[in-house]
């Protein structure tokens, strides 16, 4: 058996991945584990050649992956079940849509704990602040 076909990112940071909530992709996520489909953008100078890999592959009933460093600098792979380019004053957008463990996936929900100013209790009980209740004690 020959080795998957991969598109793998070179150089730079990991990609990040957004949820995808497109319903048609949802049947491509199934499978013996849970499973979610996300994209990412990338740029590159051959995005029309990179798409025309995956359809070949895809027309041979192959997998391609995404081969990508983590964080930590591991070296993960994705199916990619999508794959889409456009073009950009600076070159080439491939958009690539994976399947990605439920548990390989991070939330980041972009919460600045700054904003609180480190003061949380009043934050929640200035509603009440100015309540005028008469309750029998």
């Amino acid at each position: 058996m020959s080795e998957p076909e991969k598109i793998t990112i070179i150089e730079g940071p990991p990609p990040t991945f957004e949820a995808s909530s497109d319903p048609l992709l949802l049947g491509m996520a199934e499978g013996p584990s849970p499973m979610q489909v996300v994209m990412c953008h990338l740029r590159t100078n051959n995005g029309p050649e990179l798409t025309e890999r995956c359809y070949r592959a895809w027309k041979k009933g192959d997998t391609i992956r995404l081969e990508f460093k983590s964080e930590e600098g591991l070296t993960l792979q994705a199916p990619i079940v999508a794959s889409r380019w456009a073009e950009l004053p600076e070159g080439h957008l491939l958009m690539l849509w994976v399947r990605m463990d439920d548990e390989d996936i991070a939330i980041d929900l972009n919460l600045d704990l700054d904003d609180f100013n480190g003061d949380f209790d009043d934050e929640f009980d200035e509603p009440f602040n100015n309540l005028d209740l008469d309750l029998p004690i």
